[in-house]
């Protein structure tokens, strides 16, 4: 029995199922059962449905395997009740906002959710939220039955000695990258001309000259809302958004423009557009104090002067980083730059400016300070060092160690997760219905069906 729980499909199962209901509303029906846990036609329907839209391959067997993951779920959903494992409102609340945000971000606005998914925001929200509250239990629970596995060295070895040369996967050069970054402090005057612009903006606009959206498309320094006249959609719980900012906006009544503030991206003015409880919907203009070189200068030599330290063995990187980088993302890594795969980055991956300077970097080495601009604009200065860098190599475990246990460990648990599903789920009482009766994916759930039906 292969019962990966946390796979895409898995998580499409339950997270879209309520967002891909027809409009037309068809005749549902039971098609599994799991203690007394149900599972709708329309469960398995939807997740297809959804899967085809976000552009997964589906596989010719999709039914079945979507079938037995989400009896995976239940079982585990179950196990977590009777365990009383916690899992609150907040926190189920919290995911379902997290998941209706990134709806909003893939298919434009709030209007276009609502419109695709044939609902209003607030019922999606309430058809989430068994699906969510069951996704968090299963999670939870899987990881109660993992959380003391460990692996050895030896069993990392004898892991990677199994698998076939020719299976090896083959690694383009990576490279591990820290910076510890500085963003050198405008002066009074250049925050003052960033005020003087945003006043008049808003003078301009509530004298119904010009539209926000309009001054906000031409004026603004936020590359992420720039297209879209500074708007956002946003709710008072997300986490992703500078909290001054957050406060501010929902301090304002429909229609009304704030007085230019500041946060740590620079000067703002915001005007709420609408508002619906935590939901709101706003415009915003940032600018960006601009930076001389004589601010420059002083950055510069705050940065050379840890670099000193780094390269005379007095500091060491980690608590230079905690100590003194103003990027507040990578303080939680250690400095680090992060991939899609974690800190080892192909160079693809990389910043143009980024792979110059690291052309002629030698492993452990630090780089001069040098001038770079942030993904939003703002200008700052780097001091960048190469922790790794691998060439070009068929995976070993010299240089692949981490990667290679990494999988060796996941296959424990995952055997670790076959025999609690072998020893626990042999007690529960289960139905399939006929229709899925020949399903290779679901052979342990049916000899127990067969168990339970005698």
């Amino acid at each position: 029995m292969k019962n990966k729980i946390v796979l895409t499909l898995i998580t499409l199962i339950i997270c879209f199922a309520a967002f891909a209901q027809p409009k037309e509303v068809l005749a549902d029906k039971i098609i599994a059962v799991v203690g007394n846990k149900i599972i709708l036609k329309s469960d398995i329907d939807n997740s297809i449905i959804d899967m085809q839209r976000q552009g997964v391959d589906v596989p010719a067997d999709a039914r079945c395997l979507s079938l037995e993951q989400a009896m995976g779920v239940k079982a585990l959903v179950l196990q977590a009740e009777k365990d009383s494992i916690p899992v609150t409102e907040e926190e189920v609340d919290a995911d379902i906002d997290n998941q209706i945000r990134y709806f909003i971000s893939q298919y434009g606005s709030k209007d276009e959710v609502e419109r695709i998914a044939g609902k209003s925001l607030y019922q999606l929200k309430e058809d989430f939220k068994e699906g969510f509250r069951d996704r968090k239990l299963a999670t939870a629970m899987r990881n109660k039955i993992v959380e003391g596995i460990k692996i050895t060295p030896n069993e990392v070895k004898a892991y990677f000695e199994k698998i076939p040369k020719d299976s090896l996967p083959y690694y383009e050069t990576e490279v591990e990258v820290g910076q510890i970054v500085v963003f050198p402090k405008a002066s009074r005057e250049a925050d003052e001309y960033c005020i003087e612009q945003l006043n008049q903006y808003k003078s301009l606009i509530e004298s119904g000259k010009r539209e926000f959206g309009a001054v906000a498309a031409i004026n603004t320094e936020d590359p992420g809302s720039k297209e879209r006249g500074g708007m956002y959609e946003i709710n008072r719980n997300q986490k992703d958004m500078d909290p001054v900012w957050m406060s501010k906006a929902f301090t304002l009544k429909e229609g009304q423009i704030s007085n230019p503030f500041k946060t740590r991206f620079g000067y703002h003015i915001i005007q709420l557009v609408n508002r619906m409880g935590d939901d709101a919907v706003v415009r915003h203009i940032l600018k960006i104090p601009q930076v001389t070189q004589v601010e420059l200068k002083t950055g510069f030599e705050k940065l050379d002067s840890i670099r000193a330290k780094l390269i005379a063995g007095t500091l060491d990187f980690g608590t230079a980083v905690s100590r003194y980088s103003d990027d507040e993302a990578s303080k939680f890594t250690a400095g680090m730059i992060q991939g899609r795969d974690g800190s080892f980055l192909t160079i693809d991956q990389l910043d143009k400016d980024l792979v110059v300077k690291l052309k002629d970097l030698t492993v452990g080495a630090f780089s001069q300070p040098v001038e770079y601009t942030d993904e939003r604009g703002k200008k700052g200065l780097r001091v960048l060092y190469l922790k790794t860098k691998t060439t070009p190599h068929r995976e070993n475990l010299k240089d692949d160690y981490n990667k290679i246990a990494l999988r060796a460990i996941e296959q424990k648990k995952e055997a670790a997760l076959e025999k609690w599903f072998d020893q626990k789920t042999k007690g529960y009482y289960v139905m399939i219905d006929n229709e899925y009766k020949n399903c290779a994916a679901l052979k342990h759930w049916i000899e127990i069906a067969n168990t339970s039906a005698k």
